[in-house]
């Protein structure tokens, strides 16, 4: 039963990856971690750096890196949550197509469901190698990721409202924004048209 908009807008506000609650200490720390790490996967490549190194320009211990995030793999789905949260936010609270607006006006779900492929193409393009380490680091790592739970309500809400199985379907059309996928396509037929294929399976999807 559809409860509404509000009702829709809890249960993904719920979903939310919620921010690390730390000690001032550690977030510091956490911070110096995550921009070296940025700086160096920018510079050499993600696949290209170590944990060590990481460590080694962070200033911090090698323990207290793997303590922290485990391998390079958390320390990808770290440096991702912040965007993630940035993505998430204009979803629920954002200016229409992507968000609802602040008007009250009803923006259609198929103009969402659009501004949503996108805007997560737009994200995960920018960050392919880090999202393509978090959703590969074990069999099914995409799917224990909170944001996926969360792209997917989303598209599953739009969904409803124009076809009989939202549910399932949300799941085939996140199959193709996966990240493992996306780089084959690119490698096969450029960004350009890895793009424009996944626009067009959104657009039958919405119409």
């Amino acid at each position: 039963m559809d409860r509404g908009p509000a009702g829709r807008s809890v249960d993904l506000e719920l979903m939310r990856t919620p921010p690390p609650k730390e000690r001032a200490d550690a977030a510091r720390n956490r911070v110096k971690v995550l921009e070296a790490a940025a700086a160096m996967f920018a510079r050499h490549g993600v696949e290209s750096v170590s944990m060590d190194a990481v460590a080694a320009a962070a200033g911090v211990g090698k323990g207290t890196l793997f303590r922290r995030f485990g391998d390079k793999a958390g320390l990808a789905v770290a440096l991702l949550d912040e965007r993630e949260r940035e993505l998430q936010d204009a979803i629920l609270s954002g200016p229409s197509p992507l968000g609802p607006g602040g008007g009250g006006e009803a923006v259609p779900p198929a103009e969402r469901l659009h501004a949503f492929a996108d805007a997560y193409l737009d994200y995960v393009l920018e960050h392919l190698s880090l999202v393509r380490m978090s959703e590969t680091a074990s069999p099914g790592a995409r799917y224990r990721i909170g944001a996926y739970g969360f792209w997917h309500r989303h598209v599953t809400i739009l969904l409803d409202q124009i076809v009989a199985d939202g549910d399932a379907l949300a799941h085939a059309l996140l199959a193709v924004l996966s990240a493992e996928h996306l780089t084959a396509m690119i490698e096969n037929v450029g960004a350009e048209r890895a793009r424009a294929a996944v626009r067009a399976l959104f657009d039958v999807a919405g119409s």
